[in-house]
């Protein structure tokens, strides 16, 4: 173990300084590879290893499939879902776009990319921006869509057991607030829209459909897009 640890701190000293900028050395551009958590086969090397990780992200980005299944036959990735999604979750080198068909399809990997997030402490809208950065939004409303608000809004819920007891909100509450949030961000930022929705209007709406929750804290949640933009940009 403590050999495995050793090579993969130098791993990623390595990426670091292959990455380098000027503004400094950047992150690793992979987080987390199964292979880390090994030790380095026979014949191992970084260079070799750095190649088949770039290789490996181009193929992904052009099929998604026959990217990871170069990555398993490289060794570098076991198949398994929760290594799929922490490799997913870590690595900054995937194309939005083929990775959001990826994930429609593999809805195993999304649960477990899912349930890598934590939210505890976040308001509601920031923690909806964290998690469309990493699962990006389909363009269109659909099923896709509301089963991602849907997985959303559990996980802040199990993030947050506390806030939620002290505000009165189940999963079902949180989902129609992200809703609505997702609309507000369209109807304040898109240029298309003339009349702005003010923010008594939303809290008049909001609070139609999820009566338990406050005045106060939905005019926060207006506040917050108001202030900072779309939750899904």
């Amino acid at each position: 173990m403590q050999l495995t640890f050793a090579w993969l701190h130098v791993f990623g000293r390595t990426l670091r300084m292959m990455n380098f900028s000027g503004k400094g050395c950047a992150n690793p551009l992979w987080g987390h590879c199964s292979i880390y958590n090994k030790n380095p086969p026979l014949g191992f090397s970084f260079r070799k290893l750095y190649m088949q990780l770039d290789e490996g992200s181009l193929t992904f980005n052009a099929n998604p499939d026959e990217g990871v299944n170069y990555f398993m036959s490289k060794g570098i990735l076991d198949d398994s879902p929760k290594e799929i999604a922490k490799f997913i979750f870590c690595t900054r080198t995937l194309n939005w776009k083929k990775l959001r068909i990826y994930l429609d399809e593999r809805r195993d990997v999304l649960d477990d990319l899912v349930t890598l997030h934590n939210f505890r402490n976040q308001f509601l809208p920031n923690a909806l921006r964290e998690f469309f950065r990493h699962i990006h939004a389909p363009e269109e409303r659909g099923e896709y869509l509301e089963t991602l608000i849907t997985k959303f809004s559990h996980r802040f819920c199990a993030c947050n057991p506390d806030l939620m007891r002290e505000l009165g909100l189940s999963p079902d509450a949180v989902y129609v607030l992200c809703y609505s949030l997702i609309l507000l961000s369209i109807d304040l930022t898109s240029p298309h829209v003339k009349n702005k929705m003010s923010k008594r209007e939303f809290i008049r709406n909001t609070r139609r459909a999820a009566q338990n929750i406050s005045e106060d804290f939905v005019g926060h949640l207006y506040d917050n897009i108001y202030l900072i933009g779309h939750v899904a940009a």
